[in-house]
């Protein structure tokens, strides 16, 4: 038997003899393929170092939106939710579409949530979801494009039990021993004191701390500077003003801005809070570089499922490149339902027809192209970001495809809301959209 298999040794294909003996040096060259990330603090300044050099993130939280495009319009880095995004990508495939593209991924390692129903009590669960974690650090750890871990989303959202920061510090140590290349970080949502006491008690590993806000961006120094928080963080979300933020109809549907009024809202939110903070912030990730249901198909989205790019994605080229593009996306004015606007808690009969107006400009002169949908308003109640159903769409009752168009209001009582797109056919759109309720 071993003549035998020394006959079998001996009688492989040099090819094959070195693939086999040259397995260890490869799996050393792809360890070694890893670029160090550093947290540095420098006359009171905090940074990251990646390869020794300043790396200052131009981001974007991408989980199906079009990479290349974020690439072109001068993005450096995005974030994700897990290891496997909203297309299907695994987190192989993203950190290899990365490196092509000169990017950087801040990859999330997702953890279960308690509002989802996770119990962070049950020992049992919570060693099983860290082997679960472990599998994807050593996995991916040694990527040259990886930049950070985040580890969870928003696990503060309503939660009771504080062991999730003991878990959330079990994975960071954990990282710390296998991965000594890449900063761990977990996100909160909002500003949220308590949660920091406890990551302050529980989570001490944890390389820095990554904030998501909205509305409240805009009092982030503010909050910063009423418990002298000093350490570095990120801004992990931002951008428009969320749902659960703005006016409501006395049928409490939110009023959502038109793609203008986010537009200046990310350029006031840049320029006026997360400059203000530089000297601790490492890095922001703008939300959200695609298309989601939200209360709404275009509340949160910079693009439309379709393509097109909104305004939010020219201020951000502006931002990161400090000029802007070419051609850039129409600019709303106004949108009219009944000559009366979003605000006004506008109420039609059934079967009233009355006019809609979209009133847009463009910039370069484009000629501009219309498109009006009627939606049933959406029954959504979930948060955090959980999937929603996108409500139905209502077809027959908008007469036009012009700037101005005739709306009959649906034969059954409740709550609904006009949409209108102008498009440029240079790959932009403009939207807005009004709330109204059918009465008895």
């Amino acid at each position: 038997m071993i003549a035998a298999g020394k006959k079998l040794i001996f009688g492989l294909s040099t090819a094959m003899l070195v693939a086999l003996f040259c397995m260890p040096v490869l799996a050393t060259q792809n360890a070694s393929q890893a670029i160090k990330v550093e947290v540095v603090q420098t006359d009171g300044v905090y940074s990251l170092l990646r390869g020794g050099q300043p790396y200052h993130v131009k981001g974007a939280g991408i989980d199906d939106g079009d990479i290349d495009a974020f690439a072109k319009h001068g993005g450096n880095s995005f974030r994700t939710w897990s290891v496997v995004d909203g297309k299907g990508r695994t987190g192989q495939e993203l950190l290899d579409k990365a490196q092509k593209l000169g990017l950087t991924v801040s990859l999330n390692l997702p953890l279960g949530a308690e509002h989802w129903g996770f119990d962070y009590s049950d020992e049992a669960a919570v060693a099983a979801q860290f082997e679960e974690i472990k599998k994807h650090v050593l996995k991916y750890k040694d990527h040259p494009a990886l930049l950070t871990w985040i580890i969870g989303n928003e696990l503060n959202y309503d939660f009771t039990n504080p062991k999730v920061f003991d878990a959330i510090n079990d994975i960071a140590k954990m990282i710390k021993e296998v991965d000594p290349n890449h900063p761990t970080t977990t996100t909160l949502a909002g500003f949220d004191k308590r949660a920091l006491a406890f990551i302050e008690e529980r989570a001490s590993a944890l390389d820095f701390v990554s904030f998501q806000m909205y509305g409240s961006l805009v009092v982030l120094p503010k909050f910063l500077k009423e418990i002298d928080y000093k350490k570095p963080f990120f801004v992990t979300e931002w951008g428009a003003v969320g749902h659960w933020e703005v006016g409501k109809t006395l049928w409490k549907a939110p009023v959502e801005f038109t793609s203008s009024e986010k537009a200046d809202n990310y350029l006031k939110g840049y320029t006026k809070t997360l400059e203000s903070v530089s000297n601790q912030l490492l890095g922001n990730y703008v939300f959200l570089w695609g298309q989601k249901q939200e209360r709404t198909p275009t509340w949160y989205s910079m693009f439309l499922k379709s393509g097109e790019s909104t305004e939010t994605v020219d201020v951000m080229h502006y931002i990161w490149n400090d000029k802007w593009p070419e051609n850039r996306a129409p600019i709303v004015k106004t949108m009219l339902l009944k000559g009366r606007n979003a605000h006004s808690n506008i109420a039609l009969s059934p079967n009233q027809t009355v006019t809609a107006r979209f009133l847009v400009k463009d910039p370069d002169k484009d000629k501009l192209r219309y498109r009006w949908e009627l939606m049933f308003e959406s029954k959504a109640t979930e948060a955090g970001g959980a999937k929603e159903v996108i409500p139905p769409v209502i077809t027959g009752l908008v007469k036009g495809d012009g700037k101005s168009v005739k709306l009959t209001a649906p034969g059954r009582v409740g709550a609904y809301r006009l949409f209108a797109y102008a498009y440029d056919d240079k790959g932009h759109v403009a939207h807005a959209n009004i709330p109204f309720y059918v009465t008895k």
